[in-house]
């Protein structure tokens, strides 16, 4: 449904009406098409609109939150967040972003999905599946052939002048495809998501996931010890995903944080840099405004090495003293603002350090290609400490020489990334956590 921005306005006049010292209202609402395809037909097709807002509201130092899906609730959703601050601790770092915002300059809203109607979603879906058998003749199933179209409005307005609004899309692919030869099956994946239609590849997506499964078959267990380790750019992404939760000042400022008292300081390889950026048009993690309604931003947490910055919301940025970045982040309406990562991506400090994803293998003289990795999430995000199993390719003088299966590497991810060599020109990005192809060297491999 169409959001009036009138409507948070209202909201907020009420909560201020009604005793509350600041007030904010957070409205969005979305419709979405999740098609998946079995055999070149329809497996399920689920269309769904959703809508609610919250009201977010801070009585004398103390917070009250409530949420609603209905506009006619309104006063009751105010009076249940006032409420709600009765019983709250008083906070001194407790307030609201102040206005008037500013907000970026970012595409992320595709006419295309707005208008793609039941069949065209269909039809390029199937192309996941038709593509991946077509690849190769080994290609023998499809466990999942899967594609989500989304369009969305927020609006959010606060008491201190923010009244911010945008709309926005998004769409997205997978399909997990198995390749079999006698006894033997492997299984490949892959997947990609933004903002626009016109980026997502289905038939490369498709193609990616046939190449991955049966490039495995006849894989066979290595010799174990310190190797030269490539990873493709999707297990790039994976190991990212730990640092996620450690640049959050949140996970920081309580103790949480594997990089907690590192600011200033050497904490991986100086050939790369770290960056969070909310303004990357069409990327799934961008938008004009965080939901707080915060202006977006760039920021580089990690250059040449060096730990720069955290990420913030309002409250961690005021608890330290510093500027928001524009990162709080919700889940869903229903859930207050927290911080987290809007487009992470991971990048060579300077061009001597990049080498063509293409002439990254030439790169290795011996080393295992790395192209799937299961458990990066049970990584402990305090310690950094890891042990993964993988499959890939083992390389030698830059030629593939088989493929590997039931390895584990194992170490700790400051140290993994300290040892980065060289950097890859094939940045990509799977939702929105993007990462190049890295050679790391002296990888604990077992066997």
């Amino acid at each position: 449904m169409k959001i009036d921005a009138g409507f948070a306005e209202e909201a907020v006049s009420r909560a201020l009406k009604s005793g509350a010292d600041q007030a904010e209202a957070f409205i969005r609402s979305s419709r979405s098409l999740a098609v998946e395809i079995k055999d070149q037909s329809v497996d399920s097709l689920k269309s769904a609109r959703s809508f609610g807002y919250a009201i977010r509201v801070i009585k004398k130092g103390r917070l009250g939150f409530s949420y609603s899906t209905d506009m006619s609730d309104v006063g009751f959703a105010v009076e249940k967040a006032l409420e709600a601050a009765k019983f709250s601790d008083e906070d001194v770092y407790l307030g609201l972003p102040e206005g008037p915002p500013e907000s970026s300059d970012v595409a992320v809203f595709d006419p295309e999905i707005e208008s793609l109607s039941e069949d065209d979603a269909v039809r390029n879906v199937m192309v996941l599946e038709k593509s991946a058998y077509e690849t190769d003749n080994r290609i023998k199933r499809i466990r999942k052939a899967a594609g989500s179209f989304t369009v969305s409005e927020t609006v959010v307005g606060n008491s201190n002048s923010v009244l911010a609004s945008y709309a926005a899309t998004s769409c997205s692919a997978q399909v997990t495809a198995i390749a079999e030869d006698g006894n033997e099956s492997q299984m490949g994946w892959d997947f990609g998501a933004g903002r626009f239609f016109r980026d997502i590849p289905f038939d490369d997506i498709g193609r990616n996931a046939a190449y991955r499964s049966a490039s495995l078959l006849g894989a066979r267990r290595m010799v174990g010890g310190k190797t030269d380790v490539i990873l493709d750019n999707s297990v790039t992404v994976d190991f990212l995903g730990i640092f996620a939760a450690s640049l959050s000042s949140e996970a920081v400022q309580k103790g949480r944080s594997l990089l907690a008292g590192r600011l200033g300081r050497k904490v991986i390889s100086e050939k790369v840099n770290l960056t969070d950026s909310g303004c990357l048009s069409g990327r799934s993690g961008s938008s004009p405004v965080d939901d707080e309604g915060v202006a977006s931003g760039e920021t580089v947490v990690v250059r040449c090495g060096i730990l720069e910055n955290y990420l913030y919301n309002t409250y961690t940025a005021r608890k330290d003293g510093a500027p928001s970045t524009g990162n709080a982040v919700r889940g869903r309406f229903s859930s207050l603002p927290s911080v987290g990562i809007t487009n992470l991506f991971i990048g060579a400090a300077s061009d001597s350090h990049t080498v063509r994803g293409k002439d990254i293998l030439g790169s290795v003289d011996r080393g295992l290609y790395v192209i799937d990795a299961m458990g990066v999430h049970t990584a402990n995000p305090v310690s950094g400490e890891f042990s993964v199993g993988v499959s890939g390719l083992w390389v030698e003088k830059g030629e593939i020489r088989y493929a590997v299966k039931e390895a584990v590497i194992s170490g700790n991810i400051l140290d993994f990334f300290s040892k980065v060599r060289a950097v890859g020109d094939d940045v990509r990005f799977y939702g929105n956590v993007g990462g190049p192809s890295l050679v790391i060297s002296d990888v604990d491999a077992s066997a």
